[in-house]
């Protein structure tokens, strides 16, 4: 009779002790699910944040040059170029002369950076264009090419551009392997 006691003691103890060891392994399982919902969000977040942050950088970036860009812009309007020019006449014995004399100087706002610089050029007295002249002669505008100028670089392109088809016809026949 005292092993069917001690069966009955025990017994509960053992149900017990299965029911908690049962609960515990359920419970522990049920937390391991949260915690991969949870490692799932954050990784989440942390590659949200990630690209925001990497765009915001860009955006920066973007913003910083397009303000410096803008501030060069400005500060290349304050430039400009003061132009005056009068017309000279020689008269010799021989022979009468006719020039006109262009100055020059350039300016920051209103603070002159360079003195006058001055050009005197022979002036045809019928037919010619003054301010063709003056362009042409000009120290800080930019200067068109001549006819003569623009053949001469079209030649070298189009020089440049078949030795390069050249170039790549011989790498195709080789296969590739330039020699």
């Amino acid at each position: 009779m005292q092993t069917d006691a001690l069966l009955w003691i025990l017994l509960p103890l053992f149900i017990a002790a299965g029911s908690a060891l049962l609960s515990y392994y359920v419970m522990q399982a049920r937390m391991e699910v949260a915690i991969a919902k949870e490692r799932e969000v954050l990784a989440e977040a942390r590659a949200e944040i990630r690209t925001q942050k990497s765009t915001m950088e860009e955006r920066v970036k973007a913003t910083d040059q397009e303000s410096r860009r803008k501030a060069l812009d400005e500060f290349m309007q304050d430039f400009r170029v003061e132009e005056r020019h009068y017309f000279r006449e020689n008269k010799s014995l021989a022979a009468r002369q006719k020039s006109m004399v262009l100055q020059e100087r350039l300016y920051f706002r209103n603070i002159p950076l360079s003195n006058w610089v001055e050009h005197e050029m022979v002036v045809e007295e019928e037919g010619t264009d003054i301010q063709h002249i003056a362009k042409g002669c000009s120290v800080f505008s930019t200067k068109a090419l001549s006819d003569d100028s623009k053949a001469a670089l079209s030649r070298l392109l189009e020089q440049a551009s078949v030795t390069q088809s050249a170039s790549q016809l011989a790498a195709a026949v080789n296969g590739g392997k330039v020699s």
